[in-house]
């Protein structure tokens, strides 16, 4: 285990939900970072349309470890 971790913000995007949208974020970021050990959500929006909305936006802060 690394004694140093990096912290990145993702926005990530859904049409079900903002939970979603921060599954989206992590799922993405996964693909490209190992060693994940936790998300903290900063910020949520939306987007609407006809008084209605259609696209939930979650602003995350991903923390995952330096390799040493």
């Amino acid at each position: 285990m690394s004694n140093v971790a990096k912290v990145i913000e993702l926005i990530g995007r859904s049409e079900k939900g903002w939970e979603d949208a921060a599954a989206n974020a992590v799922k993405a970021a996964a693909r490209t970072l190992h060693g994940i050990s936790g998300v903290e959500v900063v910020d949520m929006t939306a987007r609407v349309e006809n008084g209605r909305i259609v696209e939930y936006k979650t602003t995350v802060k991903i923390v995952f470890a330096v390799d040493s």
